[in-house]
């Protein structure tokens, strides 16, 4: 009787444990590094683009070295910081990436609006193709940043609700993901003048 009340309760115990969520929340924080990899190598291959661009623009706007100067100085920046997966885990951290990030984004629109005052720059061939790979490249790094917020709600929609919240808080420990967030002003258009 007591070998069979046994074989019952490790039944139980086992199939407990496999509605305990364990894997699953295992997986969906895989998810979440590998949609944060993609957006890193989203922001690698802008941040390879930049100094051509940079050059091809040097040579038509000579007098505007300010504005070229602030693409180098951010895209410079945005290089330093050391990325880990880590830094998911550290909103302080997360919330300097993005800062950085965006202040090459805001770089980037004031070299486009030098460009609209070099009609020759705008014809120019090798320009067209590295604005367009830029261009690419801007909208590669939207979608990675939606994959991965979508990969972290997932996540910590995971580890909040029950019986995973019960796992999670026993066994694993993860901690809520980050998501991106809007940076300031995003909210206000940007104004082009020329």
């Amino acid at each position: 009787m007591k070998r069979i009340l046994l074989l019952v309760l490790a039944a139980l115990t086992l199939s407990g444990l496999t509605g305990c969520g364990y894997n699953v929340m295992q997986a969906k924080e895989e998810a979440v590094l590998a949609a944060w990899g993609d957006v890193e190598a989203s922001y690698q291959r802008r941040a390879d683009l930049i100094p051509n661009l940079v050059e091809v623009v040097k040579g038509y706007a000579k007098h505007e070295a300010d504005t070229l100067t602030a693409v180098t100085e951010a895209r410079a920046k945005v290089g330093s910081m050391q990325v880990s997966k880590e830094m998911l885990n550290n909103p302080e951290t997360f919330a300097k990436f993005q800062q950085a990030q965006g202040e090459l984004s805001s770089a980037l629109s004031r070299l486009m609006v030098v460009v609209e005052r070099y009609p020759d720059l705008k014809a120019n061939q090798n320009f067209l193709d590295l604005q367009n790979q830029l261009e690419g490249t801007e909208n590669r790094i939207n979608v990675a940043r939606t994959r991965y917020n979508k990969a972290v709600q997932d996540f910590n929609t995971s580890i909040r609700t029950f019986p995973n919240s019960l796992t999670n808080k026993l066994l694993l420990h993860l901690e809520r993901k980050e998501p991106f967030k809007a940076e300031e002003g995003a909210k206000t258009a940007p104004k082009v003048k020329f």
